[in-house]
């Protein structure tokens, strides 16, 4: 159960003036099991205080005092501090004022090296109820296994290390034919386990999906049994009903009348935040794309809504393993939003450690020239439109319509064939006009997502 973000762990120990390290993520992604591989791999003791288990000890940490503050947590911790430890406080945002003391470890105790982690964490770090150690923090973000991780976990290192391997352009003998369908097959079993440590353990350990459903369940009550704790003025039937309409309606526009015809808009909008604040649902929010940076010409109020991890979504949907064993490759990219989640939530993975964190998509409407296009990057400083989407690249109408309006230099198609490279020169109607459009169209297999900025550069070093 090997994460990317292990030797960044090992990175951070090591930089001269290392801060306190918080590792934020929505609850069950792995957090505590990601510091306890680090500790291990590094050979130290981890010295565990679960702050949840401890919550009187809320004053010792408004007290700023680091000796103090040491002395009672070597006390609680299940082994005592020596040279050779890490301090990990798991679950810190029960006791929010252990977030404001983290400063005084930076500033007064920096030879001890202090990971933080847990889940909620976003409200506690919005609450103006203390000052926030500014400066003095390293973070970390974590999500979902990823399918490189997942391959690796369920003892497919070797198709794991055929992605890794994969180089820019394409010929061939890049990816041979049986290495694509094995890599497509393990892809199908991702798209119904997805990358929840706990169900993809139960899957590795078991070689069964029969108990993985039993762990989704589970995972998905709890997500739902945490709305009070950072909800409890909400009406909870409604943030039910928001949740389920996030998995649902995974990769469309969001309208609030369809969410809950009964409640205001603003309503709706602030279940939607609060949900995307506790990292169970993000926003893509729509950009005009008209320059870089993309956040520049975001328009907020037009947005479609990820959710946290593509097998608890299938789940939520009520899409069986049979259901998606029995679809075509054609299918496993066009059928539902299955594709475009899994794409999605890979592209987090990749942009986790930006400053801003939010995908975009481009999107236009009208009676007669309605397009969009799935997600737009930033990449190797270029604008890169991404579309998710089997078939001809003449069949990409909506690529084609961005093309001829913002003129990127290249464009990616994420489909179930093998990689390929195209010089698509064509002339299409854009609103009113014609328009002669070229573009270099990258045709990725969704296996690939984890490599796309590497690939885009390559290809546009060529």
């Amino acid at each position: 159960m090997e994460r990317h973000q292990l030797p960044d762990l090992g990175t951070w120990l090591r930089v001269p003036g290392r801060k306190p390290l918080v590792v934020r993520g929505a609850r069950q992604v792995g957090k505590s099991t990601l510091v306890e591989l680090f500790a291990k791999a590094e050979g130290r003791q981890l010295s565990v205080v679960n702050l949840e288990r401890h919550p009187d000890i809320a004053d010792v940490f408004a007290s700023n005092d680091p000796t103090v503050i040491l002395n009672v947590l070597n006390t609680v911790a299940d082994v005592p501090l020596s040279d050779q430890s890490v301090l990990f406080l798991d679950e810190i945002q029960a006791v929010p004022a252990a977030i404001a003391s983290l400063r005084y470890f930076f500033e007064e105790q920096p030879q001890i090296p202090v990971v933080a982690a847990g889940s909620l964490m976003e409200f506690a770090l919005a609450d103006r109820a203390f000052a926030m150690p500014v400066g003095r923090i390293h973070y970390l973000n974590l999500g979902p296994m990823t399918f490189t991780e997942f391959l690796a976990a369920a003892g497919k290192q070797g198709l794991a290390k055929a992605i890794d391997a994969f180089t820019w352009p394409p010929n061939d003998t890049s990816i041979p034919p049986m290495i694509h369908h094995r890599l497509m097959e393990q892809l199908r079993l991702y798209q119904f386990v997805g990358g929840m440590p706990e169900a993809v353990k139960v899957y590795a350990d078991s070689a069964s999906l029969r108990p993985v459903s039993t762990v989704h369940t589970s995972i998905i009550d709890t997500y739902r049994d945490d709305f009070p704790k950072y909800a409890p003025r909400r009406d909870m039937t409604r943030m039910l009903r928001v949740f389920n309409f996030a998995a649902r309606q995974a990769g469309r526009k969001v309208k609030y009348s369809n969410v809950s015809p009964d409640d205001q808009s603003a309503t709706i909008r602030r279940d939607i935040d609060l949900l995307a604040m506790a990292r169970v649902v993000a926003k893509v929010t729509h950009s005009a794309c008209s320059d870089l940076p993309l956040q520049a010409d975001l328009k907020e109020n037009v947005f479609k809504l990820l959710f946290q991890d593509v097998g608890l979504m299938n789940a939520i949907c009520g899409v069986g393993w049979e259901t998606i064993a029995r679809r075509s490759a054609s299918e496993m990219v066009n059928a539902g939003t299955t594709a475009e989640q899994f794409i999605g939530q890979h592209l987090q993975y990749l942009i986790a450690d930006r400053p801003n964190r939010e995908l975009t998509y481009w999107l236009r409407e009208g009676r007669s020239n309605n397009a969009e296009v799935d997600y737009v990057l930033e990449l190797a400083g270029e604008i890169v439109p991404v579309e998710v989407k089997a078939g001809r690249a003449g069949a990409l109408r909506s690529l084609h319509q961005f093309a001829a309006e913002k003129r990127p230099p290249l464009a990616v198609r994420f489909d179930a064939s093998p990689p390929s490279v195209q010089d698509v020169d064509a002339e299409v109607l854009s609103v009113g006009k014609r328009h002669r459009i070229r573009y270099r169209l990258l045709s990725l297999p969704l296996y690939l997502v984890e490599r796309l900025p590497e690939l885009v550069a390559s290809d546009l070093a060529t």
